[in-house]
């Protein structure tokens, strides 16, 4: 049986309450298709000397790694737009944001959630700080687009995956190794961060409390995740906090965009949801 499908424009009412700032921005900018040829898959063993190379920083910068030739695209202030490329589909599309730290319209998230809908076709709404938090790796690098893997995957049940929550996203950047965008994310603060170095990719979300982790399986395998880095997570954390940024409240799921202002502390008291630290599925 076909899960359910999540209608944007109904969901967005609890994520906009609990993350989104939207203003107005000229200049939509259509999504575009692009074709492209599927990688080789690596064999990456742990203790190999490919997996020390790969997470030291030595990956090779070949297939979804190379450099993209892509120009900047940017808005007409002259800010560059987030350009996400789905590897699955050969899709790109280019989004506009509110300020330098991202931000965006309810229209261009519903685009969005589109276009990192999941294999069977369903959408879920992609909470605006896992876009905010994949607009500042694009700038940090300065490259021209984000080539996703993954984005939204339907929930199996009793999976506690932050994919189907919205709050997940699989990349690449190109021209950059992975274990490199990874140690730049571990800092930011109330992040889930993990490597890949079978399939070669940095699973990137946002969450209560920063875990890292990885995890040596390859696609359609069993996974194989190991904790890594947990005083740097506790670490960075607590240096987000004293930077006054606000953390990620557990993930609940609702339209009533009351009770999500409460659970927030924004208006009265609320007893968020629990949420599972880790990530059980990549």
């Amino acid at each position: 049986m076909r899960p359910a499908h999540v209608t944007p424009s109904l969901a967005f009412a609890t994520i906009l309450a609990i993350g989104a700032v939207a203003s107005a921005q000229p200049g939509k900018v259509a999504a575009r298709a692009r074709q492209h040829a599927p990688p080789p898959a690596p064999t990456v063993r742990p203790q190999s000397a490919a997996a020390t190379a790969y997470l030291s920083g030595r990956q090779p910068l070949v297939g979804w790694h190379a450099a993209s030739t892509r120009p900047v695209a940017r808005d007409t202030s002259g800010r560059p737009l987030l350009v996400l490329t789905t590897l699955n589909r050969g899709e790109t599309i280019e989004v506009p944001t509110t300020s330098d730290a991202g931000g965006f319209e309810a229209e261009d998230l519903d685009r969005v959630a589109h276009e990192l809908r999941a294999a069977t076709g369903d959408e879920h709404p992609v909470d605006p700080r896992t876009l905010a938090l994949a607009y500042h790796i694009e700038t940090h690098f300065g490259v021209p687009e984000l080539r996703v893997v993954s984005g939204y995957r339907v929930p199996k049940p009793g999976s506690h995956s932050n994919h189907g929550k919205g709050r997940a996203i699989d990349i690449i950047v190109p021209g950059v190794a992975d274990e490199e965008v990874a140690r730049f994310v571990r800092e930011m603060g109330f992040v889930g961060v993990g490597v890949y170095p079978t399939s070669q990719f940095v699973h990137v979300d946002v969450r209560p409390r920063s875990y890292f982790w990885v995890d040596f399986s390859g696609p359609h395998m069993k996974n194989r995740e190991r904790g890594i880095l947990g005083d740097l997570a506790a670490r960075s954390d607590a240096a987000a906090t004293a930077r006054g940024q606000p953390s990620i409240e557990p993930f609940g799921v609702g339209t009533d965009v009351d009770a999500a202002l409460r659970a927030r502390g924004v208006a009265g008291t609320g007893a968020p949801q629990v949420e599972d630290d880790e990530d059980d599925d990549g």
